[in-house]
């Protein structure tokens, strides 16, 4: 197998899918890429196992079928030494590889690709198509706030309920809750299944690279597979039972406060540099239409209060929260006005863009508030 290919092009193609791979991985051949060529393209994967990531790439010249596992780390490490200038690639009968650019000359060893895992085999596909932007949009909405408990492992993804009116997407971690969901997407069977957290991370970072309008999402009882421009990624989804979400939405607030997101936002960062350090916890006091925003860290004798004026209806309140959940969420809302639902200090609280950015979008965010200290 021989083939030519610019530098630039291949480094891009290789970081792209290298996420996936792990250090330390149980099957050290998993450290590795498997290359292969069918005479015209080369398709280079990437796997632990559970995920899988495969790019194509059109070579500027290629001849003969074949295949090679060759060391990640040590090909992207080189390519980075490189301009933007043709390399050969010559691989032998013994899976060595010989490598040329401009003056240089390499020498590779590889590995039997016959020893690399092979890819799963999926069968018994539904099938549904969602425009890159809304995919990638989604994924940053609700990463944030998937969950690390290894005994609730349907928390630690992100919940995708697919229907013939709109798509919907959960994360939770038992502390905060977003549910965003798209009425311009949809599918023609009711399906609902779990991403994994790790291949929704590689999807927002390689979606908008690769300039893809669109994305093939194919769901079995065991799978999801995404196929976008030159990249096909596919996961084991979370086998599990996801929370009830809507169970735990309040539907009565009656207290709302309307306040401007960025200035909120700028005075929780600087009131929480004086909160405990591991609450992390602020008291919000709303009374008329001030709110006072207070943090206080016993332990250090540290304590910090600010007052901004606000657009507040509803009984005057005292509740706290935690200051890096509030402001990760008013983070990931696009209106300049953000407006927060309350109905008791003990009560979980929501938060919405007062002004969605699109009619076809929705967008909820539940956080639940912190005991107040005596």
């Amino acid at each position: 197998m021989r083939f030519i290919i610019s530098a630039t092009t291949f480094l891009k193609s290789l970081q792209a899918i290298s996420g996936v791979l792990t250090t330390n991985s149980a099957l050290p051949i998993l450290d590795n890429f498997l290359i292969e060529s069918d005479g015209e393209m080369l398709k280079v994967t990437a796997s632990d196992q559970e995920t899988t990531m495969v790019v194509s790439v059109k070579p500027e010249i290629i001849s003969d079928k074949g295949r090679i596992v060759v060391p990640a780390k040590v090909l992207i490490e080189w390519l980075k030494t490189l301009s933007d200038i043709p390399v050969t690639f010559v691989v032998n009968e013994n899976y060595s590889v010989h490598i040329s650019s401009g003056e240089g000359e390499y020498n590779l060893s590889g590995y039997n690709p016959d020893e690399y895992p092979q890819l799963p085999t999926i069968d018994n596909v539904t099938s549904f198509v969602v425009d890159s932007n809304i995919l990638e949009t989604a994924i940053s909405k609700t990463l944030y706030a998937t969950g690390n408990d290894e005994m609730r492992p349907a928390m630690a993804g992100v919940l995708c309920e697919a229907k013939e009116d709109r798509i919907i997407f959960v994360a939770t971690d038992a502390h905060k809750l977003v549910r965003y969901a798209r009425m311009d997407a949809h599918s023609e069977n009711e399906i609902s299944f779990i991403f994994p957290k790790k291949p929704l991370n590689l999807l927002k970072n390689v979606i908008g690279a690769s300039k893809a309008e669109t994305v093939q999402i194919n769901y079995t009882d065991k799978h999801v597979v995404f196929v976008f421009g030159n990249f096909t990624l596919t996961c084991l989804q979370i086998i599990g039972k996801f929370p009830n979400y809507s169970a735990v939405i309040p539907t009565d607030n009656p207290n709302v406060l309307l306040i401007d997101r960025s200035q909120l936002i700028n005075t929780l960062q600087r009131i929480s540099i004086f909160a405990n350090q591991s609450t992390h916890q602020v008291r919000l006091k709303l009374a008329g239409q001030e709110l006072a925003i207070v943090a206080e860290d016993i332990d250090y004798s540290n304590d910090g209060y600010e007052r901004l004026t606000c657009n507040y209806s509803g009984e005057d309140m005292d509740i706290g929260f935690n200051a890096k959940s509030l402001i990760e969420m008013l983070n990931n809302i696009d209106s300049e006005i953000a407006r927060i639902e309350l109905s008791q200090p003990n009560r979980a609280g929501l938060i919405f863009p007062n002004e969605p950015s699109s009619s076809d979008e929705d967008i909820l965010m539940l956080i639940m508030p912190i005991m107040l200290n005596s």
